[in-house]
């Protein structure tokens, strides 16, 4: 079992920045890949970034050039440093982890909202 617990969100203005924490507890040397994801009032859930076990990571054209996700695999965390952040950025963030061995995403956490002022 691995449990996952968001943090860092809040209120900050169009053009502000904000640091995203997911730390991971449990069976984490089971964790692969980790991954952001966001969701809008009335909107799908979508990807923000992902990052594997050996560092690589993906983007949505969205947050491109102005986010960055990093593991600190000391502390069993993941961050997602978010800059240059616009009022469509709004959203609740969700921090999820995929296990090896497996397909999809199993487990999540409870999210974390960000809301950006124009």
């Amino acid at each position: 079992q691995v449990q996952l617990v968001e943090s860092g969100g809040g209120t900050v203005q169009a053009g502000g920045s904000l640091r995203l924490s997911c730390a991971a507890s449990g069976s984490i040397f089971s964790i692969n890949t980790m991954g952001w994801y966001r969701q809008a009032p009335g909107k799908q859930r979508e990807l923000v970034a992902t990052i594997t076990s050996a560092g690589r990571t993906n983007y949505a054209d969205s947050v491109k050039g102005r986010s960055t996700i990093f593991r600190d695999n000391a502390k069993n965390t993941v961050f997602l440093q978010m800059n240059s952040l616009k009022p469509e950025d709004t959203a609740v963030y969700y921090c999820a982890a995929n296990f090896y061995g497996a397909t999809g995403w199993g487990t999540w956490g409870q999210g974390t909202q960000v809301t950006v002022s124009s």
